[in-house]
């Protein structure tokens, strides 16, 4: 689908088996933002996401933090990506880049932009050249905002926050550990109110998570796997019946 259903925003089903029903888009560039690599046509989402993505570069500016890069949102009508993602099917994930820009990047380089990585993988540790203060407090800002009910980065990020010294420590609990989000961090939305086909996720434990089950996961990392035998792949589940209606 190429378009937005009309009428308002509702996110129907679950994060990762759902779709979006009124659907808005968020401009391509705005005041202290861009959207990268707009021909996926992935820059779509419920109305309370693009008013959080607008928020979140108005709060950037006045901590003056850089440019904000804005990846994929959903689709049209949200529903499953071909590639890329489990998620971002119902407009209440959104994908936010670490890399901070001091100016707005032109046309050419939007369109393939490369990654600035946080975390050296193999070695399990932060790259300080690139990880700092305004990283920090992107996330931060972030995960403080009452509509947010998650936010994904790599261990080794999550690790680098529980370390610094922050006036309030309760949105620390929001940033959930979770590998492949070494140059990104991804935010997740509550179900908005009134939307009733919205299925939310569980609340993520008590605590700031910064002891014990952090450091659970540096041996799934560190620790050689054996090799995985070949499993036949569970098919996906159906689409809630409200999905199926508006995409055809």
């Amino acid at each position: 689908m190429t378009d937005p259903s009309p009428g308002q925003s509702e996110s129907i089903g679950t994060y990762n088996n759902g779709c979006l029903a009124g659907a808005a888009s968020l401009p391509l560039q705005g005041e202290g933002y861009q959207v990268m690599r707009s021909y996926r046509g992935r820059y779509y989402g419920h109305r309370e996401m693009i008013r959080f993505l607008h928020d979140l570069s108005h709060g950037v500016q006045q901590l003056k933090l850089g440019q904000l890069l804005v990846g994929d949102i959903s689709m049209p009508r949200g529903g499953r990506f071909a590639s890329g993602h489990a998620s971002h099917q119902t407009g209440l994930d959104a994908d936010i880049w670490l890399k901070m820009s001091d100016r707005p990047l032109t046309e050419t380089e939007l369109v393939d932009v490369q990654p600035l990585p946080m975390v050296h993988i193999k070695d399990y540790r932060i790259h300080k050249k690139n990880w700092g203060k305004q990283q920090a407090l992107l996330v931060q800002l972030a995960a403080a905002d009452a509509r947010v009910a998650r936010i994904f980065v790599h261990p080794v990020i999550k690790e680098q926050l529980c370390q610094r010294q922050w006036t309030s420590r309760d949105w620390l609990r929001k940033v959930r550990p979770w590998w492949g989000h070494y140059y990104h961090f991804h935010v997740r939305l509550h179900c908005p109110p009134g939307d009733s086909n919205c299925k939310p996720q569980q609340a993520p434990p008590p605590g700031d998570g910064c002891g014990a089950e952090l450091a659970a996961w540096k041996p799934l990392m560190t620790e050689k796997q054996p090799k995985q035998k070949t499993v036949r792949k569970k098919a996906k589940p159906a689409p809630p019946a409200q999905c199926l209606a508006l995409l055809k």
